[in-house]
């Protein structure tokens, strides 16, 4: 037996419910709870009742929602019921899909489908009366300006609605058919001809070539054409006969039953009802795989470490319209040694952990003053808020900076802080491939600014994940079908036939990163995201050469982030981030406590380095190269540097006879010698400034070169030498001649230069944008479900009638009202209430009365499905409800 005869033998022989709240009363609470797990935005607010949510399912922003989130067969099949008579047959609605010639994947598909759009509400009704929502069919309907999503235009009806009765009888006669009697019948019968395939095909039999060429092109859509007011011969016959209607002046169409028939009963040219594979491009041992994720994910947090610490004492200005310049772009690459876009990436990603931010306090937060409980008329402003606008008034300009979060994450261990950044990656919805295209506006899009959020990014970031998941461990997966199989789930509705989507990339070529695209083009967005995603888990190690690690795995878990944690609080709120962490931590080389030195006045760290270790090297030394190696050279400026940090050559020698495996070079000794024997011998103060030095000779020499000439220099006595300029520039103009000067305080003793960390106030981390409202969890799904049927059976239970206020409230005297509801707690019946809550609000309520005393009454609330307590004196009045009949239940 076929699925599809299957499907039928299981429905009822019944016409089904007569509308959507019915259909929607009928359901069991399981399936129920499914339509609000899948409509999410139905339950903001939670629907009083079925009739509500069945109302609140039709509106046009629901409808859009849902037919956004239908696959590419189950919006193939919405489509085909769009054109479809209102209601229709499910055989109907397969000889749409399938065709005359039939289709067996088709046939096996559509069942399901049909099923998943009564679930989701879009589709209603019996098995012979299918019915799209009266929405849904106003979208993906045809009309006089467009035509259908299917290609297909308005049917013979509808096209020739302002068509006088002679046009349409003398079309009549063109076609070979018999005059009638009026309009309606005329209609009919053109009607009939045109779903006739047999008699289409002798009509056509007799067209000139160029006719069928015509019908031939607008036959798949777009099905409209122009003509001029004297149109050609063969253009002339089809409009004779009807197989060319006019819909407004010098535009015609190809009716939709004609179009049909040549289609051969098809609504799209290929159905689509099978998901497309996703193909493996590459197959590698899950070894070699986690181990290239784990080395990449060690490069990526070193990356992050060194973007944090070059702005550790301030990073660069903030733009006035908010984000970073191009100029300090350009510089943080130099920096990171990546290219321009892959540095937005690493500065975006830092953003969204919480680790950076803006000093000013007014860019990220926006908080209104009704949501402050001390918020007074003049509005909540706290002492963040007060300390920027000074700053604004003052000028001072706003930089980024690490937040006090930066200290957090830098003290926990590696698979840790990884794990931090990937909490931040998989749900941000900002996308740094964006920086540098164009707005809609056409401004253009920078790091760290407005108009980076796009809603579909994490949706589609999780799902390249779960698709590469899918496959066996070490297997890659080829983007291209990748890609495809991403439009099939998530097609694109438009309101005319499907267009072909971008070129994807071809297999084995590696697409570049950023680039933007453009912000009207939401087909190539969707493709750019799913590169972008691919090449962003490669930066960040959670796949390895293409295929998804283990760790990546378990980024998939159903455990995110605890309720209240940020985006840059602890992984310990994540039981996700801890499992991903576990997983990572065994890739990842530990930290060692020792480097090789070699004569060549360079030190080889062979691998990462504990903190200490690695900040004490990174002042005595320059990084010459990165790798799986760290290279540093010791050079006088490093070493000087070092010493105007307080070190002394003592201390030197000890930490690298400490730190080393190998014996300290002797060029490296005498060098660190060399360079403190003539550290601090000049001493520079401020006076305008000065020099002073207990040698006169070395003051002789200075005073005798000429390149001191720019520095203005003057003995006032022979240990001391005055300059006219300031301490900086003289410290500088000595030391490219090439002496090592200190400075010194005020009271003569030397200053010790170390860097001053700048941090910004804590800042919470930019929350994504949904994409609409969040899925709801099961407890949530049972009270909203619980809500709905309580206030369904409330408002169903039938009444006795009873004087009404304004407003459909009963209305009694207190009298009546007190005796009333004083005898329904001594039998426990239910009544009728009308009541009006402190704040005017009037309601309905079906009450049980249990107790009254005291100017209450209390009793089990049927539509609120919980006991309440109502003061007498807000009941507008009280019906008793209609006797039910023998046997029946009472409302519950």
């Amino acid at each position: 037996m076929s699925a599809e005869q299957q499907h039928r033998d299981g429905q009822a022989a019944d016409p089904g419910p007569r509308s959507l709240a019915q259909a929607l009363r009928e359901r069991d609470d399981a399936s129920l709870g499914a339509l609000l797990r899948s409509r999410p935005d139905l339950l903001h607010p939670v629907p009083t009742d079925v009739t509500q949510l069945a109302t609140r399912a039709g509106t046009r922003a629901s409808v859009l929602r849902a037919l956004e989130h239908l696959d590419r067969f189950a919006l193939q099949a919405a489509e085909a019921l769009a054109v479809a008579p209102d209601p229709a047959s499910y055989q109907e609605l397969l000889d749409l899909l399938a065709g005359d010639d039939g289709d067996e994947e088709v046939a096996g598909a559509l069942p399901a489908t049909v099923a998943l759009l009564r679930e989701r509400a879009l589709v209603w009704g019996g098995e012979d009366r299918l019915r799209l929502v009266r929405t849904a069919r106003e979208l993906l309907a045809p009309s006089a300006s467009h035509s259908s999503p299917t290609g297909l235009g308005p049917s013979v009806a509808e096209a020739t609605s302002g068509m006088s009765p002679g046009r349409i009888q003398a079309i009549l006669t063109a076609a070979g058919l018999p005059h009638t009697h009026d309009t309606v019948s005329a209609v009919a019968a053109l009607s009939g001809l045109f779903a006739d395939r047999e008699r289409v095909a002798e009509l056509l039999e007799g067209a000139p070539e160029a006719s069928r060429e015509v019908l031939t092109r607008l036959v798949w859509g777009p099905p409209y054409g122009q003509v001029t007011a004297e149109p050609a011969a063969h253009l002339r016959w089809l409009l004779d006969r009807g197989l060319l209607l006019p819909t407004t002046p010098g535009t015609v169409v190809l009716p939709r039953e004609a179009a049909l028939s040549l289609r051969g009963g098809r609504a799209h040219r290929v159905p689509e009802p099978t998901r497309p594979r996703v193909a493996v491009a590459a197959e590698r041992k899950p070894q070699v795989v986690d181990a290239a994720a784990g080395g990449q994910a060690l490069a990526a947090l070193d990356t992050v470490e060194e973007l944090l610490r070059s702005w550790d004492e301030g990073g660069p200005a903030v733009l006035r319209a908010g984000g970073l310049s191009i100029r300090d772009l350009k510089r943080t690459a130099t920096v990171l040694e990546v290219p321009e876009p892959v540095a937005a990436f690493w500065v975006e990603l830092a953003y969204a952990a919480g680790l950076i931010a803006s000093d000013g306090g007014y860019v990220e937060e926006h908080h209104d003053r009704h949501d402050r409980p001390d918020a007074d008329a003049e509005g909540y402003e706290d002492e963040e808020t007060r300390d920027a606008r000074t700053r604004r008034r003052s000028g001072e300009a706003e930089h980024y900076a690490p937040t006090p979060e930066y200290d957090a994450w830098r003290d926990l261990p590696p698979a840790e802080r990884w794990a931090w950044l990937l909490e931040a990656w998989l749900p941000g919805t900002r996308a740094p491939g964006l920086i540098g295209g164009r707005d809609g506006r056409d401004r253009t899009l920078s790091a760290l600014g407005p108009g980076l959020d796009r809603s579909p990014a994490p949706e589609v970031r999780r799902r390249v994940l779960e698709l590469m998941a899918g496959l066996e461990p070490g297997q890659a997966p080829d983007p291209a079908t990748l890609l495809e199989r991403l439009r099939w789930e998530r097609p694109l509705r438009s309101a005319g036939p499907r267009r072909e989507p971008p070129e994807p990339p071809r297999t084995g070529v590696r697409p570049a990163y950023g680039g933007g695209v453009a912000a009207n083009d939401p087909e190539a967005l969707r493709t750019k995201l799913t590169e972008w995603a691919l090449l962003e888990a490669e930066m960040l190690g959670v796949t390895g050469r293409g295929a998804l690690a283990t760790h990546g795995r378990a980024l998939l878990g159903a455990e995110g982030r605890s309720e209240g944690a940020g985006a840059g609080t602890a992984p310990a709120g994540s039981a996700r981030a801890a499992v991903v962490a576990a997983l990572l931590a065994p890739l990842l080389p530990e930290p060692l406590d020792h480097v090789l030195l070699q004569a060549d006045l360079t030190a080889v760290a062979p691998g990462p380095l504990v903190r200490p270790l690695a900040e004490a090297l990174g002042v005595l030394a320059d990084v010459e190269s990165k790798g799986g190696a760290t290279v540093y050279r010791f050079t006088p400026g490093s070493v000087r540097r070092a010493l105007d940090a307080g070190r002394s050559a003592t201390e030197l020698h000890a930490f690298l006879d400490r730190h080393s495996r190998t014996p300290v070079p002797q060029p490296l000794t005498y060098l660190i010698d060399d360079v403190a024997r003539r550290h601090g011998l000049l001493r520079v103060g401020a006076a305008s400034s000065y020099v002073r030095c207990d040698d006169e000779s070395v003051l002789d020499e200075i005073l005798a070169d000429r390149r001191a000439t720019a520095l203005r220099l003057r003995r006032l006595a022979p240990t001391v030498v005055a300059a006219q300029a300031d301490p900086r520039t003289l410290i500088e103009g000595l030391r490219a001649m090439g002496f090592a000067p200190a400075a010194e305080s005020a009271e003569g003793d030397v200053m010790i230069a170390r860097p001053h960390a700048h941090r910004t106030p804590p800042r919470t981390p930019p929350a994504p944008v949904p994409d609409g409202p969040p899925a709801p969890d099961t407890t949530l799904l049972t009270a909203a479900v619980r809500a709905v049927r309580a206030g369904d059976r409330a408002a169903t239970a039938p009444r006795k009638e009873t004087p009404q206020a304004p407003g459909g409230l009963p209305r009694t005297s207190p009298a009546d009202t007190l005796a009333t509801v004083q005898a329904a707690a001594m039998t426990g019946d239910s009544v009728w209430i009308g009541h009006v809550n402190a704040e005017g609000a009037a309601s309905q309520r079906l009450l049980a009365p249990l107790r009254v005393e005291g100017g209450y009454v209390t009793g089990y609330d049927h539509t609120a499905d919980e006991v309440r307590t109502y003061a007498l004196h807000r009941i507008t009045g009280v019906a008793e409800l209609a006797d039910e009949p023998d046997g029946a239940e009472p409302a519950r």
